[in-house]
């Protein structure tokens, strides 16, 4: 009889009545404790993601067999005894009959494995592998001493909060790349550059101030790249600082041509003197800045998503201030109006060839 509960899914615990010498069964109690309904969706959507869901729970296999399968995972179930030390997640859907420190065991022989791991839990006796794991989650429900030993507390019923979590994460993840990904484009262009430029003119390319206004327009797209619309990523992140770096390097260079051949049409056909090659100087990197920023804000190409209110902003703002030194001849020799033109034009144009180089150099060094 109970294994034919057990078999519906249901929780069985025995009752005995009697002198203690002389305990007789007195009956069975049959628990239900379904899944929420939201949960096979959830499931799958973490599945989506990329992150591999398991159930442990101390229940039979049968039981937990039912219930799993109500959840949607779909996969064996673990043999009971001893947790293995070389268990993988991809090995087994459900843990059944765990005791509380079989938990913890788990959690540290998927991280043996090299897995990140994220526990969910609610009781006391999940207190241990909550810490253990590299993300405890404690569910809205949880006892005080589950939700101290997690490094998220759910605030409202279900599973929800977790998805939005790592969507949040990994939203925040693609910002900082991007941020990075943008400051060593930016160094490596910068430095060879003002290199280039000595050896062409035989003067500093820049002035202090010049310098002082670059920083100052730089930081304005920096910040807003903290605030601009991304995707989630697909999969998992991991730091890869290696090919972020040569990927940064490439765009720099790609920057640096673009920087160069302005300079170039500066100094032998149009023959500026030294004071409007550096204001030129100035124009250029504060154009090829934009452009490049487009193309590492976004792994596919740069018109695949919308870009945030505050990065236009941002631009917008780079663009007058650049416009006006250089036009106006503010504390700089001036320009004419049709060469910054001519310059913001060859940027927009710069800026969609680099793009379809980025593309797959990012694909090769898997920058997703």
């Amino acid at each position: 009889m109970a294994k034919e509960l057990e078999d519906k899914g249901f929780r069985v615990p025995a009752v005995a009545a009697g002198p203690r010498t002389g305990m007789k069964l007195a009956g069975l109690i049959a628990l239900g404790d379904p899944p929420r309904k939201d949960s096979a969706a959830l499931v799958s959507e973490l599945n989506g993601l990329g992150i591999r869901t398991v159930m442990v729970t101390g229940d039979a296999p049968a039981t937990a067999a039912i219930v799993a399968t109500a959840a949607g995972l779909d996969g064996a179930i673990c043999p009971p005894g001893p947790i293995p030390d070389d268990v993988h997640p991809r090995q087994f859907a459900v843990f059944a009959g765990v005791l509380p420190e079989d938990k913890y065991k788990l959690v540290k022989a998927f991280q043996k494995g090299g897995q990140t791991v994220g526990m969910c839990g609610d009781g006391a006796n999940d207190a241990p592998a909550l810490r253990q794991a590299q993300m405890g989650i404690a569910v809205s429900t949880a006892t005080d001493v589950a939700k101290s030993a997690a490094g998220m507390v759910l605030t409202e019923p279900g599973l929800a909060g977790i998805v939005a979590a790592v969507k949040e994460g990994r939203t925040t993840f693609q910002r900082i790349l991007s941020y990075t990904l943008n400051s060593i484009t930016k160094k490596t262009v910068q430095v060879l550059f003002l290199a280039i430029g000595l050896l062409m003119t035989g003067h500093a390319i820049l002035t202090p101030l010049l310098m002082v206004l670059i920083m100052i327009t730089g930081d304005f797209l920096g910040m807003s790249l903290t605030t601009d619309n991304v995707r989630p990523s697909a999969a998992p992140n991991a730091w890869q600082i290696g090919n972020l770096t040569i990927a940064g390097v490439i765009m720099g260079i790609g920057e640096l041509l673009f920087c160069t051949a302005i300079l170039v049409f500066g100094v032998y056909r149009m023959g500026f003197t030294v004071g409007a090659l550096q204001t030129l100087a100035f124009v250029v990197i504060v154009f090829g800045n934009q452009a490049t920023t487009y193309t590492n804000r976004e792994r596919r190409h740069l018109w695949s998503s919308r870009h945030g209110i505050w990065l236009l902003l941002s631009s917008v703002a780079d663009l007058l201030i650049a416009s006006t030194v250089a036009v106006g001849g503010v504390a700089t020799t001036p320009l004419p109006a049709w060469v910054v033109g001519g310059t913001l034009v060859a940027a927009a144009a710069f800026a969609i060839m680099l793009d379809f180089v980025k593309v797959p150099v990012f694909r090769r060094l898997s920058i997703i």
